[in-house]
């Protein structure tokens, strides 16, 4: 019987760190986190009952990233915490003392050092002792600047993360089909090219300051600090006196943020002493701190459902399959329909047709998932023709994860224009209400939409848009009411529309400086000459050429007329509104910290008729640089050309409001 036992638990251990190294090394998913929970323990539960720990167990191990590169020892190893999902134990943890609870991002946890205010390095987790050193992909991170005010010794932990908007926008953009953002933060940690690693979009938030010169005893003081060094730190809040009444209105507080649009993947919660001090007086047990810290994670309600159909939905060059099954309540609210991802993930669960029983929980309370397949029925089938534009499908197997994917074989297919239009309705664009990428997936799927000038005719799709699941007819209404509003626009929205090769706000904006709107059109359509607009400052032949090549590409000026037929521009005044910079031209490099951005204060520049270009001439009149002393290559040109160097509070100070 005990050798039955101990063969289970190496089968276990086994399945969970095949499952662990996929999730931790950007590759398909094995296992959903709620069956490696399930397994784990299941696992623990015998090793309780054996009184045996075998080597490589994930109860006693912290698992290893495999991020190629120099291997680092870590100055302060990064252990693992303790879990639970009881609220009963988080009270017992917490002994009665004041504590934090936030929130545990689902990202790769990068360990950051500074020294005299510089960074110093940057290295992954690894297994806790020895991480991979990564300062060169710095850079290509949000979040991790390359100076802080504070001059001492520092070392952070924080996690670096992909919002599921940005993680949605590089699937489609690239076709690329990672099976979660956790997966493709990893994944991109392999890259070598800093600019591929931006279009990632990873932040790095921090969740604790591990060390500092300067001794903080408050774990809520040491965030404060932080934030002032201008991190970004982890969603928190403190609980004087930790009851059960009090830690059970915390977690569904964050339990609610969780789940009404926070922007990241969270995977629970941690709690932590605000005493610093007391904190360290813990013992390490295994691979755990004692008093560290502690995780909390949710426990999945999981249901049962019978499995109608699967329905294919396109997006971008992907035909995402999505299961649509008897209505089940979870978590309050009311679940028929869950993502099945991509063809792997159906052959991973097993998915049959239908009649198959499913087992379902709202991933981490927000996110409808199939878990397990429970009894199949029928044969798992894919379609042979694309459900828009009914072009022949095939299967991709990307050659970086494996992954299995279904694509549509027509390049003309109008679901493949999905991040144009949504260009096309955002904000800065036509400023299109109540129709995000989301629904414009789902109309483009209904075939309304082929071209831009669809979208503006969507108003003739008032009642079948009332019919559709999630709308109604305030929402139809809504839809229509917008596209009425947006059909009198401003040249450089509509400019920035058109979704045209390096032509956003800014050069729209250069561009219509030096003719109108309609003049501009007619030159670009009837010139030969691509550089035509090159003179224009700020704009040079590169942009000249692809605004010209557009308006020369026939499909695009039949759009374009075809809009026009729905739409009235009108002419912006692009003057400035105060004459603080009239005259001056201005170089911007480094961090800024009184402005959002550095386009905020370009912004700001041209508003008082200044001028903001990329480098530094003889006919600059000043660099803005934050640090006086940095010798890059702008500070030192500045310095040969006698162009003088201020910092931004002395533009403040001198131009500003």
């Amino acid at each position: 019987m005990m050798d039955e036992k101990i063969a289970l638990m190496r089968q276990y251990i086994n399945q969970l760190t095949e499952a662990s190294d996929a999730y931790y090394n950007g590759k398909p998913e094995i296992m959903s986190d709620h069956e490696w929970d399930e397994l784990f323990d299941k696992l623990k539960a015998l090793e309780e009952e054996t009184g045996e720990v075998l080597p490589g167990s994930p109860t006693n191990n912290v698992q290893a990233d495999e991020v190629v590169g120099e291997k680092e020892p870590h100055e302060f190893p990064a252990l693992s915490l303790a879990k639970t999902k009881k609220v009963e134990d988080v009270v017992k943890w917490a002994m009665g003392k004041p504590v934090y609870l936030s929130m545990k991002l689902d990202g790769l946890t990068l360990v950051v050092t500074y020294d005299k205010g510089k960074l110093s390095k940057v290295v992954t987790r690894g297994d806790g002792h020895i991480g991979t050193n990564i300062t060169h992909l710095a850079p290509g991170i949000q979040g991790i600047p390359a100076k802080i005010k504070e001059k001492g010794h520092l070392v952070l932990r924080g996690e670096a993360v992909i919002s599921y908007d940005d993680f949605e926008n590089f699937r489609m953009e690239s076709g690329e089909d990672y099976a979660n953002p956790r997966n493709l933060a990893s994944g991109s940690l392999t890259l070598k090219d800093i600019e591929e690693l931006k279009k990632r979009k990873l932040n790095w938030v921090v969740f604790t300051l591990v060390h500092s010169d300067t001794p903080i005893d408050s774990w809520g003081e040491r965030m404060a600090f932080l934030q002032k060094q201008g991190f970004k730190t982890v969603e928190s809040k403190r609980i004087e006196e930790p009851t059960y009444d009090n830690v059970k209105a915390a977690v569904d507080e964050f339990t609610t943020l969780t789940t009404t649009g926070f922007p990241y993947p969270v995977d629970g919660l941690v709690i932590v002493y605000d005493d610093t001090f007391f904190a360290a007086t813990g013992s390490v047990t295994g691979h755990h701190a004692t008093r560290a810290g502690l995780a909390f994670k949710w426990q999945d309600e999981a249901k049962q459902s019978i499995l109608d159909h699967i329905e294919w939905s396109c997006a971008a060059s992907t035909i995402t399959p999505v299961a649509v099954f008897e209505p089940v309540e979870i978590e309050g609210t009311t679940v028929k329909r869950a993502s099945l991802c991509n063809i792997s993930e159906c052959e991973r669960l097993g998915i049959g047709g239908k009649g198959t029983v499913l087992s379902v929980i709202k991933a981490n309370k927000i996110i409808p998932k199939v878990i397990h397949v429970d009894q199949v029925e029928g044969e798992f089938t894919y379609p042979q023709e694309c459900p828009v534009c009914h072009a022949a499908t095939y299967v991709n197997e990307s050659e970086n994860s494996g992954t299995k994917t279904l694509r549509c074989g027509n390049p003309d297919c109008s679901a493949k224009k999905l991040k144009k239009f949504t260009r096309f309705v955002s904000k800065p664009g036509m400023d299109i209400d109540g129709i995000s990428e989301m629904t414009l997936s789902r109309f483009i799927n209904e075939g309304w939409i082929k071209n831009n000038g669809d979208i503006m005719r969507l108003g003739a799709h008032e009642e079948e848009i009332a019919k559709l699941e999630g709308f109604g007819e305030k929402s139809a209404a809504n839809i229509k009411a917008s596209l009425a509003k947006a059909r009198n626009v401003l040249d450089t929205k509509l400019i920035f529309a058109l979704s045209i090769p390096l032509v956003g706000q800014d050069v729209a904006k250069k561009l219509l400086s030096a003719h109108d709107f309609n003049a501009l059109v007619q030159v670009a359509r009837e010139t030969e000459d691509e550089e035509v607009f090159a003179s224009i400052d700020g704009i040079g032949p590169e942009k000249s050429s692809a605004f010209v090549k557009w308006f020369h590409e026939e499909a695009n000026t039949r759009d374009f007329d075809d809009l026009m037929q729905e739409i009235t521009v009108k002419n912006s005044e692009l003057s400035p509104s105060g004459n603080k910079c009239q005259g001056l031209t201005f170089v911007i490099t480094g961090d800024v910290h009184h402005y959002k951005n550095r386009n905020e204060l370009k912004a700001y520049i041209e508003s008082q008729g200044g001028k903001a270009t990329g480098s530094v001439s003889k006919s600059t009149s000043f660099l803005i640089n934050n640090d006086l002393e940095s010798s890059s290559a702008k500070n030192t040109k500045a310095k040969t050309l006698g162009v003088p160097i201020i910092s931004e509070d002395e533009f403040v100070e001198r131009f500003g409001e």
